[in-house]
């Protein structure tokens, strides 16, 4: 799924490379290959990793705050370049705090590769440390994160470990993650070191497939002058197919929708741009869609966060063709399943083989969904993303948190021109942005901004220490409303209302991370114009910043299963 090798850049080899070096070395000077950054936190049996890495200069080792966060910027790199995203985590604990992050990953097929230690093989079921080694009463480290890889093994042979890093690194690529786990005394072995070091092997995708007889039928069949539409998935950003489908768009004469998770697989501000489907979407998509002749399915198989309100259009459309690797949720008339860049470029040279002329269905502005009037205090979420999206210069890459602040970014703000647009919707997990978006920045070398709520931040905002430390360019903006909103929201919406488990005592958080960090540029504000002023002052800051909004826990957010139920 992931190209992983447009980028590729060679590690650098040592002119006087020792006779013998340890498995670490050689593991890092494989990874070199495919990443410049590795992402973890250390311990007693990672270390010998560590340590290798020192010695590696064409790889950045950064320690986060938690390995959560660790991860989850191994999965922002991997987003946003579609190269190998790398963890490195010791045993226990650390190695327990990396699931929930690689269930993210799991769940949105992105190529991180993580390594954790685990303690020495001649102290397993031997009352060793943090012993995960599936002894009895042991838990077993294999087992649990088989459940949340796609592949998983644990190396206990120094001689073992050439081939299975083969393995690993070819199934992250292939839409990971992967999962080695490395004993200490394996790390530390001695392996010999080759007359010529080798490059880690390339993989490559198989021959391009020609589209299947049906998918070619059903666009020959599409009658001339006909009205299109594409729904573009996050599979187009994974396979780095922007362009290919550019070129679709072109020859189908088609209106571009995307999913929520897929706002930059095709510029926001082109007149052929229509918005997003979905629970956050935009009220237009489902008759766009019921009133095309055919509508293509682009690395988009419409999870039910995709595809809310799109059902009885998708069966109104007499011709429903779907492209990419994963298995569609909807019924469609024909697919191509694979490499999703092949399939494009053959399906945008059918168009153009056949001399097809669609006619273009023009949206008009983008309607957005009517959200009921708030009234209370702090800035709304409307004229808030509006000042973001004003303040967000060509490039600039944008990492939403889940909740009440990520459904308005993703209905309301387009991604700047040449940007990023990263969101965790596999598992939802909150506190994703703020690791993601260092790892995007470091992965991009270029401004990311991270827009994530307050009960994001108590989770795991912390990781703007590591922001900090190295210097990455990243400014974070918190919408604080002392509150779980979208929680709160449930509890006004579905619920009585009469009671909320979800409100938090006022937290200034702004005034806390500017006594934590006195060298961070940071501000709290309480009005726009506050807002827009932090915005404008933090454009001028080559590292970190960071900006508190100050918002309103009972504002509903445009999402359209609250706006169904707060309006009947």
């Amino acid at each position: 799924m992931y190209r992983g090798q447009g980028n590729v850049k060679r590690g650098i080899v040592s002119q006087s490379e020792p006779e013998f070096r340890t498995v670490a070395d050689l593991i890092a000077e494989r990874i070199a290959v495919h990443t410049d950054h590795v992402f973890g936190v250390g311990g007693a049996n990672i270390e010998d990793l560590y340590d290798a890495l020192h010695r590696r200069p064409a790889l950045t080792g950064i320690i986060a705050k938690h390995e959560f966060g660790a991860a989850t910027m191994a999965d922002g790199y991997a987003r946003a370049t579609t190269r190998l995203g790398v963890v490195a985590a010791t045993s226990g604990g650390g190695a327990m705090n990396l699931l929930a992050a690689l269930t993210e990953s799991f769940d949105s097929r992105v190529p991180v590769l993580a390594l954790v230690g685990q303690p020495p093989t001649t102290l397993e079921g031997r009352g060793a440390f943090q012993d995960t080694s599936g002894h009895p009463g042991r838990l077993d480290a294999e087992r649990l994160f088989t459940a949340v890889s796609r592949h998983c093994v644990k190396v206990t042979r120094p001689e073992d470990i050439s081939a299975a890093l083969d393995s690993a690194i070819e199934a992250a690529l292939s839409g990971g993650p992967a999962v080695l786990l490395l004993p200490k005394d394996v790390q530390a072995a001695s392996v010999p070191s080759p007359a010529t070091p080798a490059a880690s092997p390339r993989f490559e995708p198989a021959a391009e497939p020609a589209l299947p007889a049906e998918m070619a039928a059903l666009i020959a069949g599409t009658p001339a002058r006909s009205r299109v539409v594409v729904i573009a998935g996050p599979e187009v950003g994974a396979a780095d197919a922007r362009a290919e489908l550019a070129e679709v768009v072109r020859a189908l004469d088609a209106t571009v929708l995307v999913t929520p998770d897929a706002k930059d697989a095709f510029p926001n501000r082109e007149a052929r741009f229509a918005g997003v489907v979905g629970v956050m979407g935009h009220p237009h998509a489902p008759r766009l869609v019921a009133e095309a002749e055919l509508c293509v399915l682009v690395g988009a198989p419409l999870s039910m966060t995709a595809r809310s309100g799109l059902d009885a259009a998708l069966a109104a459309c007499p011709r429903v063709a779907y492209l990419g690797a994963e298995q569609p949720f909807v019924p469609v008339h024909a697919e191509a399943r694979g490499p999703l860049s092949a399939a494009l470029r053959g399906l945008a040279a059918l168009a153009i083989g056949a001399k097809y002329t669609g006619a273009q269905l023009n949206p008009g502005a983008i309607a957005e969904l009517v959200v009921p009037v708030a009234s209370g205090p702090g800035v709304r979420y409307r004229p808030a993303v509006a000042a973001l999206e004003a303040a967000l210069e060509p490039g600039t890459d944008v990492i939403a948190d889940a909740g009440n602040t990520g459904a308005a970014v993703v209905h309301h703000l387009r991604v700047p021109e040449d940007g990023r647009f990263l969101i965790a919707l596999g598992m939802g997990g909150m506190g994703y942005s703020f690791g993601a978006g260092i790892g995007c920045a470091l992965g991009r070398g270029r401004r990311t901004v991270v827009i994530a709520g307050d009960g994001a931040y108590f989770m795991h905002g912390h990781e703007v220490h590591t922001a900090v430390e190295y210097s990455v360019p990243v400014t974070f903006v918190v919408f604080n409303n002392n509150a779980h909103a979208m929680c709160v929201t449930r509890e006004q919406v579905f619920y009585s209302g009469e009671y909320s488990f979800n409100r938090f005592r006022a937290a200034e958080i702004g005034a806390g991370v500017a006594a934590m960090f006195p060298e961070l540029p940071a501000w709290t504000a309480r009005t726009l114009s506050e807002f827009e002023n932090a915005l404008d002052k933090s454009r001028a800051i080559a590292g970190p910043a960071f900006i508190e909004l100050h918002c309103d826990p009972d504002e509903i957010p445009p999402f359209a299963p609250f706006l169904k139920e707060s309006l009947a």
